[in-house]
């Protein structure tokens, strides 16, 4: 049976959720520039690449991608980025949240493949956990789902985007995002070495790219990508079997 929410109907949900722990998972990306080789749907694609093999490998539901993110950040030097306050990210998470609950989802694993969207996805998290007192909730973010994925992302800048990884990642399960005709112009430093403060991609690169795609092969993509996926799975194996430390109601009082 198919592991898409999309593709399941109303009567095939109970059972699917049932063998699967009433876990889901939801793919969260963004639309944003990703310099001048690679195109703006990057962060989305690989969140739902992700998420359908992780899917498939756990037979976890996935939930539909989210396209669109908090990517203020991106400015509007470059066209191309369509970014939503995050005030909306954590609204629109939270109502997402509320409709998987009343599906019958009790654990929530909300994927996510853009920086950015860390911080409204975990305020999503504290609105839904209480609110639903049996629901679990969990936010992983992509580039540190494991030791050697994080190494895989950071090897080129550490603040990075459209980097090395990521066009590797795009070469190996979507080529036709990529102009393999620019990477070598494509190069720009990381600037953000030893700033106290954070500053928006305008003021920290010349094209929109922090790190060297020129590197990029889709061989270190698929190796990367493969690494996701199994570790990622992993991660959520472990998700099915557990609960909470304490049985005490958030409601509860001492």
């Amino acid at each position: 049976m198919t592991m898409f929410w999309s593709e399941l109907t109303w009567a095939e949900l109970p059972d699917t959720l049932q063998a699967a722990a009433q876990a889901a998972i939801l793919p969260v990306g963004a639309t944003e520039q990703h310099g001048p080789h690679m195109g703006c749907g990057m962060d989305s694609v690989i969140a739902d690449h992700l998420c359908r093999a992780v899917a498939r490998n756990t037979g976890v539901p996935m939930l539909p991608t989210l396209p669109y993110g908090c990517s203020l950040g991106h400015s509007r030097r470059w066209p191309g980025t369509i970014p939503v306050q995050p005030i909306t990210l954590i609204e629109l998470v939270k109502q997402i949240g509320d409709g998987a609950y009343h599906s019958g989802v009790r654990r929530l694993f909300i994927v996510n493949t853009h920086v950015t969207n860390a911080a409204p996805l975990r305020c999503a998290l504290e609105m839904l956990r209480a609110e639903h007192d049996d629901l679990m909730v969990a936010v992983i973010n992509s580039p540190a789902i494991s030791e050697r994925v994080r190494r895989f992302h950071f090897a080129d800048a550490e603040d990075w985007h459209a980097n090395d990884a990521e066009t590797s990642l795009m070469l190996a399960l979507a080529p036709e995002m990529v102009r393999p005709d620019l990477l070598s112009q494509a190069d720009d430093p990381d600037r953000t070495e030893g700033q106290v403060f954070a500053h928006p991609v305008n003021r920290t690169s010349l094209n929109g790219v922090t790190g060297t795609p020129s590197l990029a092969t889709a061989d270190k993509g698929r190796e990367g990508f493969d690494w996701m996926v199994e570790d990622l799975s992993a991660l959520v194996r472990r998700g099915l079997t557990q609960t909470p430390p304490l049985a005490h109601s958030f409601f509860d009082r001492v």
